[in-house]
């Protein structure tokens, strides 16, 4: 990318940075305003339902305590304190009072707790009331959430006490309206909003418990906020969406209710639309579009003036550059002009005349640096057997002075060790030659897919021979055509040995895979085994003449491997772990 181009593109970022700033600015900002409009609504309205909670309460309380001083319930109380008084007379009565006092649910209870009557289930007298144990805890008047069991269903309602009880006689009036759909219907809702009523009385979340002022909808999108509202007992809000539309969603905020002994009995949920929220940030958004892609046109027209006549002399100098780049080390760039930029193609001019020296230079001790590394490699190498070969030269003198009865048994075995140690001289310096004297590769178009099949069976015969530590050699070879520019002699060395080095990494046996694939660069040959792998240590030195991991190894083998990859201008790489096998890449150019 050019350097003109750059300053365009810093210079439209830029403008449209300071829209997409102003935009969102603008979005933070009305989202809040937003956000504290629609508590302020949530909060009147939950106002607005403990009111009419209140409101009804008291209604509620009025008409039981006149239920319970009306001449009829003295008459059944004194009645009942009697000897003798038989409450089944007084089965059918609770029915009559609550339709004459509009009631929802009406029950008339005696002292030791025992239903005498039951408006909303008859079947019930002579039971003992859910709520015996806390009749005699509350005042008259009281007005409380329970749980009430109807015929078919569990209810909530909102309920209230009042006692009967002329002289010693004690009987109890429960009485209330049902907390539902028509409860909900007295509260004057605001535009947008809406209240959700589920009632607790099943162990998991059902859909047809629910009542609300809304539209139906998909009401099971209620059940995570249900569900979280019964786990802490706490006020919960989150966000609930109807449809694939965000702006079919809303802001619900959900309140436990609670009855007698801090027992949860119903859950309230206010819900706020956001449609008007997302529909304008979506406006917002969209002009905010307008502006930048405006502003963009409008910097862009400006900036290419301005930046072209700044890049003309950078672009003498990324073409003089380019010229070095390419080894035109001569190269000499003129720039008319006397601010920084005419500065610079001096200073360009001034580096190219100071890298010619420094390329000389730094060849030159490159060179004696590699000589001396290897020089300093080769003789460790040859400093090994050197030293076995001295202690044998002194245990010969020693015989020959100290006991010259076993001097020729001491020569023999002598003789032995230097021949040994001096094959092992021999060896060095012949790897050391071999890899000294590596010739140039003899570019043809070669078939890799025929280099490893040819490979693969003669490795596979001496595979199949051995008798333990069985090694399943397998090749998964390219369908397309797999010619590369490459000497195949040396290609098919570089093969022998990955294939002989994956062998020594598993002593006791595994799998030898080798591959062939067509990759972006060209062909790409992998060499996996399932061996004993290499530690991170060792995956840096691997490829460093004469060093190795083997007992017996020369450590010149992945060496030459590397050097004939660099000399057909391909790569290769290792991964590796302890205990998960090794594989070797090797990447070569398309011919």
């Amino acid at each position: 990318m050019s350097f003109r181009t750059r300053l365009l593109l810093i210079i439209g970022t830029a403008v449209v940075a300071a829209s997409t700033a102003g935009t969102w600015i603008l979005l933070v900002t009305t989202t809040r305003a937003f956000e504290q409009l629609d508590e302020q609504r949530r909060l009147a309205l939950l106002q607005q339902f403990w009111r009419s909670f209140d409101t009804q309460g008291k209604e509620i309380a009025r008409r039981v305590q006149a239920i319970a001083d009306s001449e009829v319930c003295i008459r059944m109380a004194v009645d009942l304190s009697r000897p003798g008084g038989d409450p089944g007379r007084y089965v059918d009565q609770a029915q009559a009072l609550a339709a004459q006092h509009s009631l929802d649910l009406l029950e008339i209870v005696s002292g030791d707790g025992r239903i005498v009557s039951s408006a909303q289930w008859p079947a019930r007298y002579g039971y003992l009331h859910p709520l015996e144990t806390q009749l005699r805890r509350q005042d008259d008047g009281t007005v409380f959430l329970s749980k009430q069991q109807l015929p078919d269903l569990l209810a909530i309602a909102v309920t209230a006490i009042a006692r009967v009880n002329p002289r010693e006689s004690r009987l109890y009036i429960l009485g209330g309206q049902r907390l539902d759909r028509r409860f909900l219907s007295n509260i004057a809702l605001p535009a947008g909003m809406r209240l959700f009523l589920y009632p607790n009385v099943e162990p998991t979340f059902s859909p047809r418990l629910l009542t609300g002022t809304g539209d139906d909808e998909d009401l099971e999108r209620l059940a995570p906020i249900v569900n979280s509202v019964r786990e802490t007992r706490r006020e919960y809000t989150s966000t609930v969406s109807w449809s694939e539309d965000t702006a079919d969603s809303d802001q619900v905020q959900a309140i436990p209710l609670k009855g007698l002994d801090d027992e949860l009995l119903a859950i309230l949920m206010v819900g706020s639309s956001r449609s008007d929220i997302i529909q304008l940030r979506r406006f917002i958004g969209m002009m905010g579009l307008i502006a930048a892609i405006g502003g963009v046109i409008l910097g862009v027209g400006a900036g290419w003036w301005a930046t072209r006549r700044v890049t003309r002399p950078i672009q003498k100098l990324v073409e003089g550059a380019g010229r070095v780049s390419r080894g035109n080390w001569d190269t000499r760039v003129y720039v008319d002009s006397k601010d920084e930029i005419g500065d610079l193609a001096k200073a360009f001019n001034q580096m190219t005349d100071q890298l010619l020296d420094q390329r000389d230079r730094l060849m030159q001790a490159e060179r004696v640096a590699a000589w001396r590394e290897v020089a300093r490699r080769l003789a460790h190498e040859i400093k090994n057997p050197l030293f076995p070969l001295q202690i044998t030269l002194e245990n010969l003198q020693r015989a020959k002075n100290g006991h010259p009865d076993q001097f020729d048994e001491v020569f023999q075995e002598s003789t032995d060790a230097i021949l040994s140690e001096l094959n092992s001289l021999k060896t060095i310096v012949a790897n050391f030659s071999e890899f000294a004297k590596m010739p140039q590769p003899h570019l043809q178009p070669a078939d890799l897919n025929a280099i490893v099949e040819e490979k693969a069976r003669l490795f596979q015969s001496q595979l199949i021979s051995r008798t333990d530590s069985r090694i399943d050699l397998q090749t998964a070879l390219e369908t397309k055509a797999t010619v590369v520019q490459a000497d195949p002699e040396q290609i098919g060395r570089v093969l022998q040995n990955l294939i002989l080095n994956a062998i020594d990494a598993m002593p006791q046996g595994g799998t030898l895979v080798v591959r062939t694939r067509e990759h972006a660069a060209g062909i790409l040959i992998e060499v996996e085994d399932s061996g004993v792998g290499l530690t991170p240590e060792e995956r840096e030195r691997v490829f460093t003449p004469y060093y190795t991991t083997k007992q017996h190894g020369t450590g010149l083998g992945l060496a030459i491997v590397q050097s004939i990859v660099s000399d057909h201008r391909g790569r290769i790489s290792i991964e590796s772990e302890p205990g998960r096998g090794t594989i070797f890449r090797v990447w070569l150019a398309r011919a």
